[in-house]
């Protein structure tokens, strides 16, 4: 694995956005976790299907108006025939353009950095792989939470048997933002609950994926099958804004995940609690600049980022000495400072494996995308065991 944060401020990267227009949130996060690493520059884009709102995004950010797109198809070909093409695109529109969008690029070489999920269906996904491969084109999947320092802590901590085998995993992920039906003033709520826009899911695809892919990194474990019930709450819905889902592992655990958008007093309440033969580790997103550790027979220890005690591979992810919080854009920030170094051997020509960086890749995205569609065929044959 390479070393966190040695990407040189003095090596530049140039990089074009789809999506990230007015009333954008994701966008806005990709553009700022990418200026706090201070090495990649925004050169062009297509911020929105209405190309007087994408010339306006463009305007605001500074950007020259001949790089401003009408479509993302337009952007690859116009982008890849100039001399100063840029290193690499990112993706951040809704779900069920994110297949013809990477598509556009990989087609004409530039590697992609895209959000989750990956794609609607795991056709569109495996294609994106092959594509991919055929172009030599990286590929990154924007899973923000394995970026906190404590979760590669955790990591490390499960990888090197401190808490034994993991034997059970309790995930969950409540929101109460959904809890009225806000679809007509709410733009993020409209998209995310529009079949044509979401894919098959609401809630299992915008933060039960969050689970599948933080239990994935921590432990590396992989789901083999899960028995899910997703409900669809709101008058006018059809798509699931509350889950359960229970799950077993490759090595014979088992788990039980719940995730939902209709929790009343909770924003993003991402936890993890992971029991293994020894001990176990619990990790909240929300305090995510903890972990809390409990060996067997003995008492809870609360860790915190920045301190000495934190192994070497994860403390170099940290920005801030401890008792300054570090959080969601230092996390985002983290995955690109791990992608960029990729992209920076590959312009040198090195080989580059992807697993040898520590950002997810096009194979999570791969997985997030049958975990989805597993829960969603579980629900609809009437919660029964699904293999994947």
């Amino acid at each position: 694995m390479v070393e966190a944060s040695k990407t040189s401020k003095a090596e530049r990267f140039t990089y074009g956005m789809v999506g990230g227009g007015p009333g954008s949130f994701i966008g806005a996060v990709h553009r700022a976790a990418l200026h706090l690493g201070g090495n990649a520059s925004l050169v062009c884009g297509c911020f929105s299907r209405d190309i007087e709102k994408s010339r306006e995004t463009a305007a605001e950010l500074g950007l020259d108006e001949t790089r401003v797109y009408t479509s993302f198809a337009e952007m690859a070909q116009a982008e890849a025939a100039r001399p100063d093409r840029p290193d690499f695109m990112v993706v951040t529109t809704p779900n069920a353009s994110h297949y013809d969008a990477c598509r556009a690029f990989l087609l004409q070489g530039f590697s992609v950095m895209c959000e989750k999920p990956l794609t609607v269906t795991s056709a569109q996904a495996e294609e994106l792989k092959r594509l991919a491969q055929a172009h030599g084109c990286l590929f990154g999947v924007s899973y923000v939470y394995s970026g906190h320092v404590m979760a590669k802590e955790a990591r490390r901590l499960i990888r090197d048997g401190v808490i034994g085998d993991v034997r059970m995993v309790m995930a969950e992920y409540p929101q109460e933002w959904l809890i009225d039906v806000v679809e007509g003033e709410n733009k993020q709520a409209g998209w995310r609950t529009d079949p044509a826009l979401s894919g098959s899911a609401n809630c299992v695809g915008d933060i039960g994926s969050h689970i599948e892919n933080t239990v994935a990194y921590m432990t590396g474990l992989r789901i083999t099958r899960l028995l899910a019930n997703l409900d669809v709450v709101g008058e006018g819905r059809s798509l699931d804004t509350n889950a359960e889902i229970l799950l077993r592992y490759d090595n014979g655990a088992s788990g039980c995940y719940w995730c939902s958008q209709i929790a009343a007093g909770y924003d993003n309440a991402l936890k993890v609690r992971i029991f293994g033969t020894l001990g176990a580790i619990e990790f909240e997103q929300e305090q995510s600049n903890y972990l809390k550790l409990t060996l067997k027979g003995e008492p809870p220890r609360l860790l915190s980022r920045g301190n000495g005690y934190i192994s070497a591979a994860a403390a170099a992810y940290s920005r801030l000495p401890s008792g300054h919080p570090e959080g969601y854009h230092e996390a985002l920030c983290n995955l690109y400072d791990q992608f960029l170094q990729a992209i920076a051997a590959k312009r040198r020509g090195e080989t580059v494996e992807a697993a040898d960086y520590d950002y997810p890749g096009i194979e999570m995205g791969i997985d997030g995308v049958r975990f989805i569609e597993a829960c969603v065929e579980s629900s609809k044959q009437g919660a029964v065991w699904v293999e994947l």
